[in-house]
């Protein structure tokens, strides 16, 4: 055997680490991460507060600002972090009002926000705030319904519902709540509440109905399991009891998303329904969960990085000129009626957009 085929053989294994790493890095001008993330996150900082019935700041909010955070960190943009905390601090006066009262699993995880920003800025009424809607979820009030105690009683949050949006509006706060204290009660807390939905509501194909009495697998609904176990397997410690539970539940979503994936590189706002029309926060979670799954070593990169890249591609021509994400479902609540899911509104714009494609400029530049 030559010398040179000898060289050429050795340089493979690199080579196809090389090809790997960039199908994640090597995009064409207007498709990086850096430059959506920007467009997004400095639009967030100009937008007007989503609030519930023009009361309370809305859930698809804290997720959007969640994700301006955490792209601000990653390219160390100072400018752009003084601006978000600018925007958080009227909650201490004038906007105290907006703040969500601390009894429903949506409004609560407005406390994962004051977590993350107490990391950044070490403002103690960050962190007071923050643990209040950690803690409260947990904290039992008298006028608990019996179910709600029930679930209580068996050591899970009194919100629990049993609706899949739940495996992020808990799993964040109480991951915060983790990361803050280093008490392992809140990330036990997180993982149990995970292991529970996974065992009741996941389906033999690894996909979730909007709920146990609503059986059509609704995009956004679906993404946030996935997103849901991306992130809080990224909290969890190797050797955590729950670990592996969470794990396979995540491999079978993802090998059931990568069955749905559209040739255009989406999803439907119905996955399994090939004529429904493509909807981008479901499409841009599940891409999401693809890229951080091929970034930890989780998924097989040479099966899942080509399909993460594919989406990601996909996605960005929906980003209008006015940076608003397009085509996507407005707020869903559950309803057994397929056709109430292909009639659902799109709103441009919408936080539930905006959110996870700040979510996935962050996961593609994370090394």
């Amino acid at each position: 055997m030559s010398k040179k085929l000898i060289t050429l053989l050795l340089l493979l294994p690199f080579q196809f680490l090389l090809a790997q790493e960039s199908t994640l890095t090597d995009f064409p001008a207007g498709f990086t991460p850096e430059e959506v993330g920007k467009r997004l996150a400095y639009h967030f900082v100009d937008d007007r507060h989503d609030l519930y019935s023009a009361r309370w700041i809305h859930y698809a909010e804290v997720c959007t600002w969640n994700g301006a955070l955490n792209y601000a960190l990653q390219t160390n943009n100072q400018d752009l972090l003084k601006l978000l905390q600018d925007k958080f601090e009227p909650f201490f006066s004038r906007e105290k009002a907006l703040l969500p009262p601390m009894n429903h699993v949506d409004f609560n995880m407005f406390g994962g926000l004051a977590l993350q920003l107490y990391q950044i800025t070490n403002d103690r009424r960050c962190l007071d705030l923050g643990m209040a809607y950690a803690d409260t979820q947990w904290q039992v009030p008298e006028d608990a319904k019996l179910e709600e105690k029930a679930f209580a009683d068996k050591g899970y949050s009194w919100q629990t519902r049993m609706w899949i949006d739940d495996m992020y509006m808990i799993t964040f706060v109480q991951a915060q709540a983790y990361k803050v204290t280093g008490d392992s009660k809140y990330i036990d807390r997180a993982a149990s509440e995970m292991v529970l939905y996974l065992d009741e509501l996941q389906r033999p194909n690894g996909l979730f109905y909007h709920a146990p009495d609503v059986p059509y697998y609704w995009a956004r609904g679906d993404g946030w399991m996935a997103v849901g176990m991306a992130d809080l397997l990224r909290f969890l410690p190797e050797d955590h009891k729950d670990r592996p539970r969470i794990m396979k539940g995540y491999h079978t979503m993802m090998e059931s998303l990568k069955k749905y994936q559209q040739p255009n590189g989406l999803w439907n706002q119905l996955i399994d329904e090939p004529d429904c029309w493509t909807e981008t926060s479901g499409s841009a979670m599940f891409t999401y969960a693809f890229i951080v799954g091929v970034k930890q070593g989780w998924l097989n990169a040479e099966e899942y990085g080509p399909a993460a890249r594919k989406a990601w591609l996909a996605l960005i021509p929906y980003i209008d000129e006015r940076n608003n994400v397009t085509e996507v479902c407005i707020g869903t609540g559950k309803k057994n009626d397929k056709q109430y899911y292909y009639d659902r509104p799109r709103l441009a714009g919408d936080f539930h957009g905006q959110a996870p494609y700040l979510w996935c400029t962050i996961a593609l530049m994370e090394k």
